[in-house]
């Protein structure tokens, strides 16, 4: 058979590749896990360490522009005002709307129990283990998954091998990857064109895997971040609609060590896209009742450095989105950036905990109860319940 009339799809199940060839070169796999009832929560791990500071610039701290002379923007200079003491990146000025709509909201100054190595996999490690060490070998959201009632009512499938390791672990979790080592003939190609041709979400996610497999998407061969993510998203966004309540992925790109201005303001608008992208093809009904918590492995420095970027650091930035949110604010406690107040005299001083944040969302999305998040979920952490987030 003519090798351009092929294209390949997963070992386990062509939905796999339908949803995230596009996205490969940017993207990890994306999990969705089934739990009862319409509360839905998703987290988007942002890996390489966002930086917090850029994202929510602190421009009210009068340390901050002699800190980053070349990164702190001001209201005057295109910084989206939020509070009075912070703003918005303007590469994010996608997310203003959701603001307005308290639908977005933001916590500074937080981070895992993780310290002082500032290592990527060790952080990542802890950010998706929720331990205070590394030490746990499946995920937090697994995890969650054994203590939500009558988790088992609805049904999941394994569909491929591979998987984030915040959702790794005992509990059937659904995987869609691009994994692609099993070739499928031109005459199949359209015979699922057809079985799906009703369901525009996943027609449009179908296409795209099969224009960009034959690199003829002129969209996705001019390299650009946004286009595999928001793919993703968009799929991720039908399938929460229906059958699934719990999704989690994975965006790159936030290591800034070198010219930051223009790296991070290419991936915080991808960031921008995939949560907008993700409440559309949710629609009204299912986006109200979502949660999503998009959050990283740790900051970076506060000052920049010689080549116009930041290093690794410590204190960060956690993102809100969804109509279960209780959005239009700034949540934490800020340490401030003057000198004695930097964690070993670099990094914003982490006030905190990233765990307590997402604990508070499960506790308030399926009820978990604080013995079982604190025992089970996040061993060894500390929750009170009157640190809850959300609306009520």
């Amino acid at each position: 058979m003519d090798a351009s009339q092929d294209f390949r799809l997963s070992r386990r199940g062509f939905l796999a590749s339908a949803c995230c060839l596009a996205a490969a070169p940017l993207m990890t796999p994306v999990s969705f896990a089934a739990a009862p009832g319409d509360a839905r929560f998703v987290t988007i791990l942002l890996r390489g360490a966002m930086d917090g500071l850029d994202l929510i610039q602190p421009y009210g701290d009068p340390a901050f522009a002699g800190l980053r002379p070349r990164l702190a923007l001001t209201p005057d200079t295109g910084l989206a005002d939020l509070d009075g003491r912070f703003g918005l990146h303007p590469a994010a000025n996608a997310l203003m709307p959701l603001w307005q709509a308290r639908e977005l909201a933001f916590v500074h100054a937080v981070s895992t129990p993780y310290r002082n190595a500032r290592s990527h996999f060790d952080g990542q490690d802890i950010l998706e283990t929720g331990g205070a060490q590394m030490r746990e070998r499946n995920g937090w959201l697994n995890r969650t998954l054994a203590t939500i009632p009558r988790t088992a009512s609805r049904r999941a499938i394994d569909i491929n091998t591979s998987m984030e390791l915040i959702l790794s672990g005992p509990n059937d979790v659904d995987v869609w990857s691009a994994q692609s080592d099993m070739a499928l003939a031109a005459d199949e190609v359209r015979f699922l064109e057809r079985l799906y041709a009703g369901d525009a979400g996943f027609a449009k996610a179908f296409d795209d895997a099969v224009r960009s497999d034959q690199s003829t998407d002129p969209l996705y061969a001019s390299g650009k971040r946004g286009a595999g993510v928001a793919d993703l998203a968009r799929l991720a966004g039908h399938l929460l609609a229906r059958d699934y309540r719990i999704g989690s992925f994975s965006i790159n790109g936030w290591d800034t060590h070198v010219n930051q201005r223009a790296q991070f303001a290419q991936v915080a608008g991808t960031l921008a896209l995939a949560i907008t992208t993700l409440k559309d093809a949710m629609g009204t009904d299912a986006w109200a009742k979502t949660v999503v918590l998009a959050m990283t492995e740790f900051g970076r420095t506060a000052r920049q450095n010689g080549s116009g970027g930041t290093d690794h650091g410590t204190g960060g930035v956690a993102v809100m989105a969804g109509g279960a949110v209780d959005g239009g604010k700034v949540f934490g406690e800020w340490p401030g950036l003057s000198e004695d107040k930097l964690y070993e005299s670099r990094d914003l001083m982490p006030t905190g905990d990233l765990r307590e944040l997402a604990a508070a969302m499960i506790h308030k999305q399926y009820g978990v109860s604080p013995g079982d998040l604190t025992s089970k979920v996040f061993p060894g952490l500390s929750f009170d319940t009157g640190s809850i987030y959300l609306r009520g």
